[in-house]
């Protein structure tokens, strides 16, 4: 990590990669690839602080800290002045931005995670199979997650996710196409079938319920026949220090290749906007052609 990287990014930058969707010669829709989006990031402003500065001693110059000519990306401002105030120290012998990479490798080498907490990032996720979403929700410090519900939501946004060991070999990819051609069939014919048979039931038991109720009791039950393939989407938020360890997990040659691919992709969009707090990591090229990262910061 070098001081070039105290470069303020646009604070409009949202970054996004997008994922194409494909479909089968049955009409089944799928994707080969995991999209990510930048929903939201920090918006910081420290004016505020100028009430308690001018509490203090003006000779202890506490309110040059609102002066520092060089700027910092919000992330970065933001765990700065949370780890400095520890100390208060908020005077002309601080830390000054310019030296704000410095700063950031010392609190990474110390393991002072804690102030990276301030920071959160959220990203809409899609083109992930239930599978990855399973492994994505074991990590629970420092994340929040909503994801799609199958008992709410219905066959007509139905897609699913062809695995990266499939790409490219054509006995794997037509297999699979058949059985997502296949599943959605499945679920579709389960979806009708039950809809006729509980209003059957229902009717026959003067039941009335509203249509709302009745396509998640049919939804609830059919989702039983969609495997691990099926697409979901999510939206994820994550601290700094939260993200970084699923950088270090999941982006780890060593982590399984699906989610692997999403961690890549979620660092690209990250290092884009917080260059200081994520520039310590090493892309690695992999015999495979994927991509995975290292830090010697690890555990922070």
């Amino acid at each position: 990590m070098s001081e070039s990287l105290i470069v303020v990014p646009d604070q409009e930058l949202f970054p996004a990669i997008h994922a194409e969707v494909y479909t089968t010669s049955g009409g089944t829709l799928y994707l080969k690839e995991p999209g990510v989006v930048m929903i939201s990031r920090p918006h910081v402003s420290l004016e505020g602080l100028r009430g308690y500065f001018e509490g203090f001693p003006e000779e202890l110059q506490f309110l040059g800290y609102l002066e520092d000519p060089t700027d910092l990306p919000p992330g970065a401002k933001l765990c700065k002045f949370a780890g400095q105030m520890c100390y208060v120290a908020c005077g002309a012998g601080r830390t000054w931005n310019k030296d704000a990479v410095r700063y950031f490798l010392n609190i990474l080498g110390q393991h002072h995670g804690s102030v990276l907490e301030h920071a959160n990032y959220s990203f809409h996720c899609y083109g992930m199979s239930r599978s990855q979403s399973h492994e994505f929700v074991r990590h629970r410090a420092g994340f929040g997650y909503s994801q799609i519900s199958q008992r709410y939501v219905d066959g007509k946004v139905l897609r699913f996710v062809l695995r990266p060991e499939y790409v490219g070999d054509e006995e794997l990819e037509q297999r699979a196409f058949r059985w997502f051609d296949q599943s959605a069939e499945e679920y579709d014919w389960r979806a009708d079938r039950l809809m006729a048979l509980m209003a059957e039931r229902d009717a026959a038991a003067g039941v009335t319920k509203s249509k709302t109720q009745a396509r998640k009791d049919v939804q609830q039950a059919a989702r039983s026949c969609l495997p691990n393939e099926a697409e979901t989407a999510m939206v994820i938020t994550g601290n700094a220090r939260a993200w970084r360890h699923f950088l270090e997990m999941r982006a780890s040659e060593h982590a399984e290749p699906e989610i692997r691919r999403l961690a890549y992709k979620l660092y690209h969009c990250l290092i884009q906007v917080e260059p200081i707090l994520f520039g310590d990591y090493e892309i690695i090229n992999l015999p495979d052609g994927s991509r995975a990262l290292k830090t010697e910061y690890v555990k922070v």
